[in-house]
């Protein structure tokens, strides 16, 4: 792969430098180019030319180096082959030691392999009071054991004997006899039971690099060490593990010190002399940063230090944009500072090589060109924005490696950085900053770039000059605008501050006034247990209004306060706003940065929303978090503590870049409105959920017969009643969690199976009105799978996504703040869309067809009567059709324009049920003739089993007269009275009913009632009933329609004891409902004649 090469891979568009260097210098090349290490390169980029390890980045939490990583020279004991004659005691005795802690830098001589003691501890009682034994292994792995009292414990594989420099320490504590083996800052073994109960006696001899056989003598070259010795260090307690790694850095622990590495405390043999200097990397260079190999693919680790190859990546829309950058138009400022600086000090493009090494006088003397030109220009275009923000990254970086920073040019840059960051975050240019945000990482980034400087200017700090503040101020203008970003860097001694904390105010501001941020008096006292001293304060506050434009937090949760957990049903989330300035906080010690507790508080301006709810939330800018963008804000660790008008006070558990962001909301309902809706909706849910079982039942107990529009209607019933159901009792279940995920689960499938079978209403109804075929439609299982399986998939799918998120807190249902709520509102908004076009081209097709009727009806109609079928062809389907097609549901999407809405979206869906009831239980042509058959049937047998026990009794009263009137004529044997043959029975019997079962009319004829059947079928010995005079019939209309029940039947139907009380109750409200309509109600679907016209 040659230098330059661009490839795809997983992670983006990935660019081959071509050069070789260390992780921190690999990583830092990549972030001056606006993009990031490969988080894990492809194998086919290099496994052709390579078969060694490239560098690879972290995605979550990306390695940074510490800015006060530089050399440290000190003398080392080079102890050269083994001998008796090299060894270094110490000359003053040391106490009785309960516990201690014994560290070094080591490297071992790969050569020798046999057991020696790194050093040794000897009282005139006890010659192996104390020692730390060591041998190498042929595989290089470097096995140590600590010896305390003439216990021995086992040798551990701790480090190995590569040639480099490793930290090496032991821990040992009377108590519990528990000791441990540290290396390069990490635990590589404990135990515990070693020299229990006894301290190590007073008045040891400590000798480095040799076994003693008595108190400061005995040497023998068997037990002598090979290698090199520095920075040794004696305590007399354990050291905690973050202990340890501060010692590793170069930064011991005072706490307990008994000896700290000093050459001249030591009685040296002449064969040591004199010591060698060494130059250690603090930490030292055995730090080892994450790998990729492409030969055996698999993930590996190397160190730091080591030069490697790697890739820069970057998302295929900001690679293309940086590629973008140079067409641009605007390139006047680069040239002008270019031709100034008479040296390339802009880039045009960002992709582009550094056309060469930047030195601290050279970033210097070009800051100041630019702050200059950056002054006087006011049309500062995109493409010299970015290129200003590129030289900032460079300039920045330069202090990652120097050993030894001087006090002016450092100071000076920073004050060049400052001020060349205050002239670019002016408010004029949020417009700017919003084009090129995605590349760079929005402002964000410059303030990455002015603190990597303060550990730098840190050093420079000094008892006569313990703070450096640094700040932009406009040239002529009195006093410095406390809208300019600034740094301040103080050395801060932690007794001072242990009673009462340590409190940063901002400029203009004042401890406890508008702005200003504390560190608790705990945390102080905390970092003086854990041995400091004294550590280095850095804070840095920005209040350009560019952060309030550019840096909302679109992703970020509405987070309500769990006293309001109702609010999010009244209030509608609008959007998230930094409404502070960006305070940041970070302690320092030698070692590197220290997290505390801080509290803070921030002046904001709500005031700027009228009429909307402004939600405080403390958080804090959060680089490892999308590090491919730059960061975003995290609330992790941080709470709101006070809430003012215009402030508020923050706590956060740790130490950053903080703000306060403003959630602003628009309040839609007042909790009194809140709670009468709630109330409405509970009471209206409960309304249509009877209804919708009530005509549920009535379809099973009917026996409807079966079609597809019938099994359709009870499908969407079905769906839609246990709905409601779970809806009911979704407030019971939010108290425990596992029934609330169940019940969300539960209503979000059942809802969106009612969608899905009213989306199959539409289909079915379009199949029959408008696409009018001879040919049979879709089959039941393909409405089945549309119904009940496409709910199935869309549930499945959605918790095993996101499983966390997927309920709401505070109540029942799918959480609305994430995007969980599309996998129910897009099928709904797809289901009433596609019903909304059905209706509207089956009212096109309804109204064609009156139309067409009238003209053949009355060829000149009146245009009154025009106009009246017209209207009554349109508005007959809509009203008859709406229930079904769920457009009701159409006004659930206004509910947050005003309270109406709400108030309105609860009354139609509350009246779905009973309408659904109305319209296709009680005026259904189908669902009334069944049960006018079903009452005819039951009468019928009734009055069958009355007629035969007539007959039998009258036939017992006949026999018993014969036999009482003739008792002397019997009749002869073998002769029998004549029998009527049973197919007449019905007819010569007086009392039978001649009903047959299978001759009532079906759906669609004229049905008659029980009393009419009978009689018309029975002889004329029976008298008819007295005649009444029976309510006009309505016109018969085609198939599916049923004319009113006669008054006769209901009579006749109300006097049968045989009757069900279902169908009886039915036609009393029937009846009732037409009385009140006055007979011109449609008892069925408006497009039946349609239905018919397709069938025929």
């Amino acid at each position: 792969m040659a230098p330059g090469d661009v490839v795809e891979t997983k992670d983006g568009i990935c660019k081959f430098p071509g050069t070789q260097l260390n992780w921190w210098g690999a990583q830092e090349f990549c972030e001056q180019r606006f993009g990031h290490l490969a988080w894990r390169p492809p194998d086919a980029i290099f496994a052709p030319q390579r078969h060694g390890p490239v560098w690879v980045g972290q995605r979550e939490a990306s390695l940074r180096r510490p800015p006060l990583r530089r050399t440290r020279t000190t003398p080392a004991l080079v102890f050269g082959e083994r001998s008796a004659d090299r060894a270094a005691r110490l000359r003053t005795p040391l106490p009785a030691l309960a516990a201690l802690t014994a560290c070094a830098h080591v490297q071992w001589d790969a050569a020798s392999l046999e057991a020696a003691a790194l050093f040794s501890l000897a009282v005139p009682s006890l010659a192996n009071a104390l020692q730390l034994r060591a041998f190498a292994e042929r595989s290089g792995a470097v096995r140590v054991a600590l010896v305390v009292r003439g216990h021995h414990a086992p040798f551990l594989a701790t480090f190995r004997a590569d040639g480099r420099w490793h930290h090496v320490c032991a821990t040992w504590e009377q108590r519990g006899g528990r000791w441990a083996l540290f290396a390069d800052g990490r635990r590589r073994a404990e135990a515990q039971g070693l020299g229990t109960g006894q301290p190590v006696p007073p008045g040891g001899i400590l000798v480095l690099g040799q076994d003693q056989d008595a108190p400061g003598g005995g040497f023998s070259a068997r037990d002598a060490f090979s290698g090199n010795l520095t920075d040794f260090h004696l305590w007399d307690r354990a050291l905690s593990p973050t202990q340890v790694t501060r010692a590793r850095a170069c930064a011991p622990p005072p706490g307990g010190l008994l000896f700290r590495w000093d050459p001249s405390a030591l009685d040296m043999t002449p064969a040591l002399l004199p010591a060698a200097p060494v130059r250690l990397l603090c930490p030292v260079p055995s730090e080892e940063c994450p790998t990729w190999n492409p030969g055996p693919r698999t993930e590996g680790s190397e160190l730091c230090l080591q030069p490697q190859p790697f890739l820069c990546c970057y998302r295929p829309e900001t690679y293309q944009q940086l590629q973008d950058v140079q067409l641009w138009p605007d390139q006047d400022v680069i040239s002008q500072v270019n031709a100034l600086a008479n040296a390339t000090v802009l880039l045009q493009d960002p992709l582009s090589e550094s056309p060469g090494a930047l030195s601290l006088d050279k970033a210097s003397s070009f800051l100041a060109i630019l702050e200059k030109v950056l002054a006087q220009e006011t049309s500062l275009g995109p493409t010299a924005l970015l290129a200003v923000v590129h030289f900032l990254k460079r300039v920045t970086a330069l202090g990652a490696w120097e050993p030894e920073p001087l006090a002016g040019p450092w100071e000076q840059l920073g004050r060049g950085v400052a001020s060349v960051t205050s002239l670019v975050l002016e408010e004029h240019l949020a417009g700017l900053w919003l084009s090129i945000s995605e590349m760079v990482g929005g402002p964000m980034a410059l303030v990455r770039n002015l603190q990597r400087l303060a550990p730098l200017l840190g050093t420079m700090l000094s008892s006569e000059r313990p703070r450096i503040y640094i700040q932009y101020h406009h040239a002529g203008e009195p006093a410095t605008p406390p809208s300019q970003p600034g740094l301040e860097i103080r050395s801060l001694q932690l007794r001072e501050a242990s009673a009462g904390g340590y409190t940063f105010a901002m400029p203009s501001g004042h401890p406890g006034g508008p702005s200003y941020i504390h560190i608790p008096a705990g945390d102080v006292r905390r970092l003086l247990r854990k041995g400091l001293s004294g550590v280095i304060m850095v804070h840095s506050w920005f209040t350009s209004s560019v952060f309030q434009h550019t840096l909302g937090a679109s992703d970020l949760e509405p987070q309500l306060p769990g006293s309001r957990e109702e609010a999010s049903r009244t209030q509608m989330f609008l959007s998230t706003q930094v409404g502070t300035a960006v305070l940041s906080s970070e302690v320092w010690d030698t070692a590197g940065p220290v997290s505390t507790a801080v509290t803070f508080h921030l002046q904001h301006q709500a005031q700027a929303f009228p009429q909307k709810l402004v939600e405080p939330v403390c958080a804090f800018w959060n680089f490892s978090k999308s590090p491919d963008t730059g960061g975003s804000w995290d609330t992790t660790g941080c709470s709101v503590l006070t809430q003012y008008q215009d402030s508020t006070t923050c706590f956060c558990n740790h130490s950053t870049n903080f703000a306060v962001l403003l959630q602003v909301y628009d309040v839609q309902r007042n909790p009194e409105e809140e709670s009468l809706l709630r109330t409405l909706s509970f009471v209206g849910c409960g309304v249509s959920f009877c209804a919708l079982a009530t005509t549920f039942l009535l379809f099973l107990v009917a026996g409807v017969p079966k079609s597809k529009r019938t099994t359709v209607h009870q499908n969407l019933i079905f769906s839609l009643a246990s709905a409601e159901g779970f809806l009911m009792a979704s407030e019971w279940a939010k108290a425990n969690k596992v029934a609330c995920v169940a019940v969300t689960a539960a209503m979000h499938f059942l809802f969106l199976a009612a969608f899905s079978w009213m989306l199959v209403e539409g289909l079915l109804l379009w199949s029959k009105v408008v696409l009018v075929s001879m040919r049979p439609g879709l089959k039941m299982r393909l409405y089945y799978a549309a119904g009940w399986g496409a709910p199935v998939v869309i549930v499945a799918v959605t918790l095993a996504s996101g499983p966390s998120d997927y309920v709401a807190p505070g109540h029942c249902w799918l959480n609305v703040h994430t995007d969980t709520i599309w996998a129910f509102v897009g099928p709904v908004l797809f289901v009433l869309i596609a019903n909304t076009c059905i209706l509207v081209r089956v009212v096109m097709v309804t109204v064609s067809s009156a139309h067409r009727r009238a003209r053949m009806l009355s060829p000149q109609p009146g245009w009154q009567q025009q106009v009246g079928a017209q209207i009554w062809a349109t508005v007959k389907p809509v009203l008859i059709l709406l229930p079904v097609l769920g457009l009701t549901w159409l006004v659930g999407i206004l509910v947050h324009v005003s309270p109406a809405w709400a108030y309105a979206a609860v009354g139609l869906n509350s009246f779905q049920g009973p309408y659904i009831f109305l319209v296709y239980a009680v005026y259904n042509g189908e669902v009334r003739s069944a049960l006018q058959r079903g009452t005819e049937k039951q009468a019928a047998l009734a009055a069958a089993t009355v007629g035969q026990a007539q007959q039998r009794s009258r036939a017992a009263d006949a026999l018993s007269l014969r036999t009482r009137s003739s008792p002397a004529c019997p009749q002869p044997p073998g002769t029998h009275s004549p029998r009527i043959p049973s197919a007449f029975s019905s007819i010569t019997d007086l009392e039978r009913p001649a009903v047959e079962l299978t001759a009532f009319k079906a759906s669609g004829t004229d049905a008659l009632s029980p009393w009419t059947l009978f009689t018309r079928m029975k002889p004329p010995l029976a008298p008819p009933p007295p005649a009444r005079r029976a309510p006009r019939l309505r016109e018969q209309e085609p198939h599916g329609l049923l004319a009113p029940l006669r008054s006769s039947d209901s009579a006749f139907v109300s006097a049968e004891r045989g009757g069900s009380p279902i169908p009886r109750f039915l036609e009393g409200v029937g009846a009732f409902l037409q009385v009140l309509l006055q007979g011109r109600w449609p008892v069925t679907s408006a497009l039946e004649p349609q239905m018919n016209k397709s069938h025929s």
